[in-house]
């Protein structure tokens, strides 16, 4: 409904209000009514302030071509861009923030984009997870500090759509995530190839020798074969679907191919919506409530989706103040069957995902047995249970005509409730005992079932190039259990991806295709195998892994949920236990020791817990 312009007066009243300059700009308001005013009071403490400051905003925004008509009240949209060539995954992300620009437009909007920090998890090392992650740094230009009134936030490689998600949670903004999707299917001699998942096959293959140096690296270009990211269910993918659940992508948006066209007019249409979010102050506070967490954490263990998602979503509770922790992961996955059946932990891979009916399908399954709470509000203004039943993303939300209703295409991909891929329970385990006393997560799907339950002999590495040095020695005296210390958040800053280490040439080459690993550090979620995860507290602070000896018997029981060896041995340990000298005394990597949480805690900055909200800062000029 169109207000009818108030009279002279009652605008006045109002720029005086809000603080407002007079003249042109005032005659530009005056034309929309008082409802720009009551809608935009963000933005318009820049441009629309008085003096010098007005100017200053005013002025120097017109230096790109901006006229005045600009600064008339319409909503400033800010698209947080992380594209990046350092970064594969982002290298798009231009296109797609083109896309979204337009939509922006269209919609009434004024769009201005600006750079964050495009961290990729392929070629930075070591700290990479400690740039974005702790998250807050990853949204950190999304602030009050700019004269936005909302945020897009394209998104491509796993670390970076979390940490868009976080820094949209702290700030409270209305916002729109928009990822950059995964690539094509990887094709090498008649078969498909998995992003990450067949990296390790490859090395598998090549080192008891099934595999040639030259088809190895010929088998390099099949597995990339367009833009976009990882196309298994590792955990680019994991927290694009995620974030769907979550109510903060639009529905369907998760699995379009990057170099699908259908995933450009997605773009656009979140440039509009995002406009519409604005006036219906639509903010993520509304959004990440607990019952919105709880249909991730369930969704995550229906697509058999990363263990990274455990962190990162616990990270981005925390910045809420939505208390979560890893007995949610476990509790609220019992009854949730894993649904879809994509590498790692199955056979296909997100194209087949998306055409089979992506996570709609998914979701509207889960809805069908109860296990997600329909009612909770996403970006689209409607409920998750309104989604499924119109997937069309359009702000024509009257015509009931030419909706698309989620349904499963192909059920070898996206399996029912009553015909599972893998049965209830099958998701992400949280484990505890006397090597894991605050939690240790395990993929269950990604698992061998006869190493579920386990008793073997422990390997210690104090760190992963300590294996990796004599994974090759034919000598090596290993039969069973890894362990390895010093990866967690404060022992590796960044908590790098390390904790699936390749097994020993050795045990390969006598058949042996999965073994216990064990560590507190993270995994790929395109990785697979018997590996404990995120054992807290870990290695570096004292944490039991930092007392486990050559040839300690370790106890595995993943049913019973417990990992555990003699304790009266851990005890007498500790008392001669001596922590490790600080590696680092200055920079990043100092700050991020001194202040970075444990894994079951999200491994964010405990500082940043906690949302700051949008207050206008005090000005500059």
């Amino acid at each position: 409904m169109t207000l009818a312009p108030l009279p002279r007066s009652d605008i006045q009243l109002a720029v005086e209000q809000h603080g407002l300059d007079g003249g042109t700009f005032v005659a530009q308001v005056v034309g929309r009514g008082l409802e720009a005013l009551a809608q935009q009071p963000v933005t318009l403490t820049w441009f629309g302030a008085r003096g010098r400051s007005g100017m200053v905003y005013r002025s120097r925004m017109r230096n790109q071509g901006f006229g005045h008509e600009m600064f008339d009240g319409r909503p400033v949209i800010g698209i947080a861009t992380r594209a990046s060539e350092l970064a594969p995954c982002n290298a798009h992300l231009t296109r797609v923030a083109e896309a979204v620009k337009c939509g922006v437009w269209r919609a009434g909007g004024l769009p201005l984009p600006f750079p964050t920090m495009a961290t990729g998890g392929t070629l930075m090392r070591s700290h990479r997870r400690a740039v974005p992650q702790p998250h807050g740094h990853g949204g950190r230009r999304a602030d009050p500090a700019d004269p936005l009134d909302g945020v897009l936030l394209p998104s491509g490689c796993d670390k970076t759509t979390p940490a868009m998600l976080v820094g949209a949670a702290s700030v409270d903004l209305p916002a729109v995530l928009v990822t950059g999707v995964p690539m094509l299917n990887g094709k090498y001699r008649g078969q498909d190839v998995g992003s990450g998942t067949h990296v390790w096959k490859c090395e598998e293959d090549l080192k008891i020798g099934r595999m040639t140096e030259e088809e190895y690296f010929f088998a390099e270009g099949c597995m990339a074969r367009s833009e976009g990211h990882c196309m298994t269910m590792g955990t680019a993918s994991t927290m694009a679907c995620v974030a769907e659940a979550l109510g903060m992508q639009l529905p369907g948006s998760a699995a379009w191919p990057a170099v699908d066209s259908r995933q450009m007019g997605t773009a656009q249409a979140a440039g509009q919506r995002i406009v519409r979010m604005v006036g219906e102050e639509l903010c993520p506070s509304r959004i990440l409530t607990r019952e919105a967490f709880e249909n991730a954490v369930r969704v995550n263990a229906a697509i058999g989706g990363s263990t990274n998602a455990v962190i990162h979503l616990i990270a981005i509770a925390g910045r809420v103040g939505v208390e979560q922790g890893l007995q949610d992961f476990d509790d609220s996955v019992r009854a949730v069957p894993t649904l879809v059946n994509l590498m790692p932990s199955g056979t296909y891979l997100m194209e087949d995902f998306c055409y089979a009916g992506g996570l709609p399908a998914v979701m509207a399954e889960l809805l069908s047995g109860r296990l997600l709470h329909g009612e909770q509000i996403t970006v689209t203004g409607r409920t998750i249970a309104e989604n499924t039943e119109n997937t069309e993303n359009t702000e024509n939300t009257e015509n009931t005509e030419n909706t698309e209703k989620a349904e499963r295409v192909d059920s070898d991909v996206i399996t029912g409730l009553d015909a599972s891929f893998l049965s209830a329970g099958t998701g992400i385990a949280d484990l505890r005992g006397n090597l894991c006393p605050d939690g240790a997560v395990i993929k269950q799907s990604a698992a061998s079932p006869h190493l579920l339950t386990h008793r073997g002999p422990a390997r210690v590495f104090d760190s992963p190039e300590a294996h990796h040095e004599v994974a090759d020695d034919p000598e090596l005296d290993i039969d069973e259990d890894t362990v390895i210390g010093n990866a967690g958040p404060m022992g590796y800053p960044g908590m790098p991806e390390v904790a699936n280490v390749q097994l020993p040439a050795k045990l390969l080459k006598a058949g042996v295709k999965d073994m216990v690993r064990v560590c507190d550090g993270r995994m790929s979620g395109t990785g697979y195998g018997t590996v404990v995860l995120h054992v807290a507290p870990e290695a570096a602070v004292g944490g039991p892994l930092a007392l486990v000896h050559d040839g300690d018997p370790v106890v595995l029981d993943v049913p019973n949920r417990f990992l555990r060896l003699d304790d009266t041995e851990l005890t007498r340990r500790r008392q001669t236990w001596k922590a490790p000298a600080e590696p680092h005394t200055n920079g990043y990597a100092w700050l991020c020791t001194q202040n970075v949480e444990q894994a079951d805690q999200g491994a964010d900055f405990g500082f940043l817990r906690g949302s700051r909200g949008h207050e206008v800062p005090r000005d500059s000029h």
